[in-house]
């Protein structure tokens, strides 16, 4: 945009698109026009969100596989009934946020108040291990994340009845260095038989349902984090996991390979569309 118009601007605000449409066209715009266009397209240019698009080349490969196995599917086959899926994460440097002032609680007509300023209490690492089929979920809290702690917790899981006698359970993970690579998948295979690693692409763990379980775990249980030690915040967690296996419910998920197959097509586009104009940008760049 800095190329094409020389403006500075990234996010702007309605009166500097009238501005830049009046200034493009030779024709006075009001705000008030833009905004109603905006707002009948529902278009908010001032508004973004992070993102991080899979660029390794066999990225739809390998997110096929997972996304087959939660349709209930293994190399074009179906699922045994007593196969499980199980996905799994770390989320990490998780802090206990000592507020220099107690929260204050809500009241009419104003909101509960937390302190900016804190001290540090340290932070714990929560692994966990959502079963996709049942809605449950397994955890452990850990100092650090690494192939011990996340070899505890496929132990954990492992160890129970439903996991150690099933056909075959399929462990959905990241390419992160606790369960990196093939080296990963051999290590998990000789310490459990009927055990298969599966991972995600470079770049996809939005495609590992236990992210869904962190974000609510994020809302409800750590926003705003104002626990006065490590104990009291593992104990959060811990009793928001046996919450939800009190009355275990599975994600409701919807989307397919070709699904992801339209939405890389889609964005493919819009790249082609970008690179187009890259020339213009470098020109200006010097």
């Amino acid at each position: 945009m800095v190329a094409r118009t020389g403006n500075p601007l990234r996010r702007q605000s309605t009166t500097d698109l009238a501005k830049r449409a009046a200034d493009e066209s030779n024709k006075p715009i009001g705000r008030g026009t833009v905004w109603r266009i905006l707002d009948e397209d529902a278009i908010e240019p001032w508004q973004y969100e992070h993102w991080i698009f899979p660029r390794a080349a066999n990225s739809f490969e390998k997110a096929a596989v997972v996304l087959d196995l939660y349709e209930g599917y293994w190399q074009g086959e179906r699922l045994d009934p007593f196969d499980r899926i199980i996905s799994s994460d770390e989320k990490t440097s998780i802090q206990a946020r000592l507020r220099c002032h107690a929260t204050l609680p809500p009241g009419p007509g104003r909101p509960r108040r937390v302190e900016s300023e804190y001290e540090r209490g340290g932070a714990l690492q929560y692994l966990a291990a959502w079963d996709v089929q049942e809605g449950l979920v397994m955890g452990r809290c850990e100092a650090k994340t690494g192939l011990e702690p996340f070899g505890r917790l496929v132990q954990r899981v492992m160890g129970r009845p439903e996991y150690g006698t099933a056909e075959r359970v399929f462990w959905v993970v990241d390419d992160g260095s606790s369960h990196r690579g093939e080296v990963s998948v051999n290590r998990m295979r000789e310490a459990y038989a009927n055990a298969i690693l599966v991972h995600t692409p470079v770049h996809a763990s939005w495609l590992n349902q236990v992210e869904i379980y962190f974000s609510l775990l994020q809302r409800k249980v750590l926003t705003p984090n104002d626990s006065t030690d490590l104990q009291g915040l593992e104990l959060r967690i811990r009793l928001y996991e046996e919450l939800t296996c009190k009355q275990p419910k599975p994600f409701d998920w919807k989307f397919t390979k070709y699904d992801l197959l339209d939405l890389l097509q889609r964005v493919a586009k819009r790249g082609a569309a970008f690179v187009a104009d890259a020339p213009v940008a470098a020109s200006c760049l010097g």
